[in-house]
């Protein structure tokens, strides 16, 4: 009996088929293609930087914990098909911080503030954001980004960044510019509890026909907003925002309105100093209440990395590549500070009783 052969281009693609999964894994572990930064790059940068601080995060080291809840609207739940965009509430944990590796810098700096926050849903599914008071980032890429904190690496004689070294930088990365001329110009926020946060990066939403919607979010607060005198901010008392917030909880809850963004063809995706052109769709997508804040050492975000790829399904992420570094970053910190003997809260005195 005779067996026909199987066509020459059958059996190419055969033969082909481990060589593309091998070459796979190895693109994955970064064994081949271009070189990609790695967390513990971009941690020994950030250590360059601020110093190294024991026990404290890499970046954003001087925070508090906080816990509440999100009521979704449901506004958004055509968009995705996660549960915690439904109509319904959802416990939150949390984390205010202010920028840099400096556990106890003072809070007289011209710097953005952060929120991040944990959600889990009714089947425990858990979302994590990290979010920043400003719309834009200062860097598009991590090699950018680790750049950037050597140029910024205050000179021991001096205590202050090489102005050449940071002049050669910009030159460079004319986005890093842009970004500190918003800074600049841009109002600050006196509390932690007017600022918006932005997720700055951008992600998918996945419906439940499968579809891919590319958003992003702020966290708008209801309240009032008030700007510090850039002018005076060295007067400012070092705790400034922690006291301020211990006081306004004291007096009740603080809330934000969650608004999605979806992206218009063409809107950059993979680009975090890129901001979305004004007029885009929005949707409100529900309230987050903020209860009671808590000093890290003992409050329930201590032992959480606030890393925003970690998404239940029908959130998913976008081409932009700083949403792995930021994954990676924070996994090596963590390790990090894990076998340290943890710090002491910066701003645990700073707390009004009441507000905890």
């Amino acid at each position: 009996m005779i067996t026909a052969r199987p066509p020459l281009t059958t059996i190419a693609a055969i033969a082909a088929a481990p060589i593309l999964l091998l070459s796979g894994f190895a693109w994955a572990g970064g064994w081949i293609g271009p070189p990609r930064i790695g967390g513990g790059t971009i941690a020994d940068a950030l250590e360059s930087n601020a110093g190294k601080h024991e026990g404290y995060r890499r970046a954003h080291a001087k925070g508090v914990c906080f816990t509440g809840y999100f009521d979704a609207s449901g506004g958004a739940d055509a968009l995705s098909r996660t549960p915690l965009l439904r109509s319904g509430r959802h416990a939150v944990i949390g984390r205010f911080s202010t920028g840099g590796g400096k556990p106890f810098a003072t809070d007289g700096r011209n710097v953005f503030r952060a929120m991040a926050l944990q959600l889990t849903g009714p089947d425990g599914e858990i979302w994590r954001l990290a979010m920043d008071h400003t719309p834009i980032f200062p860097v598009a890429t991590p090699e950018a980004f680790v750049a950037l904190q050597r140029a910024a690496r205050p000179d021991p004689s001096t205590g202050k960044p090489d102005p050449a070294a940071m002049k050669a930088y910009l030159a460079r990365h004319p986005e890093t510019r842009a970004y500190q001329d918003h800074i600049a110009a841009a109002p600050l926020p006196d509390s932690f509890a007017n600022s918006t946060y932005y997720s700055i990066n951008a992600f998918r939403f996945i419906d439940g026909a499968g579809s891919a919607h590319a958003v992003r979010w702020a966290f708008e607060p209801e309240a009032a907003f008030g700007a510090l005198d850039k002018a005076a901010l060295a007067s400012l008392p070092t705790d400034h925002l922690f006291t301020d917030l211990g006081a306004r909880l004291a007096r009740g809850p603080l809330r934000w309105r969650m608004i999605v963004t979806v992206a218009a063809p063409g809107d950059r995706t993979d680009d975090a100093t890129v901001p979305w052109p004004a007029g885009r769709r929005r949707i409100d997508a529900g309230t987050l209440t903020i209860a009671r804040a808590e000093p890290e050492e003992s409050g329930a975000c201590r032992d959480i990395t606030f890393d925003p790829t970690i998404l239940p399904d029908g959130i998913a992420l976008s081409d932009d590549p700083l949403l792995a570094a930021r994954s990676a970053a924070y996994a090596s910190s963590f390790g990090r500070r894990a076998v340290e003997a943890p710090g002491p809260s910066a701003v645990g005195k700073t707390l009004s009783q009441k507000g905890r």
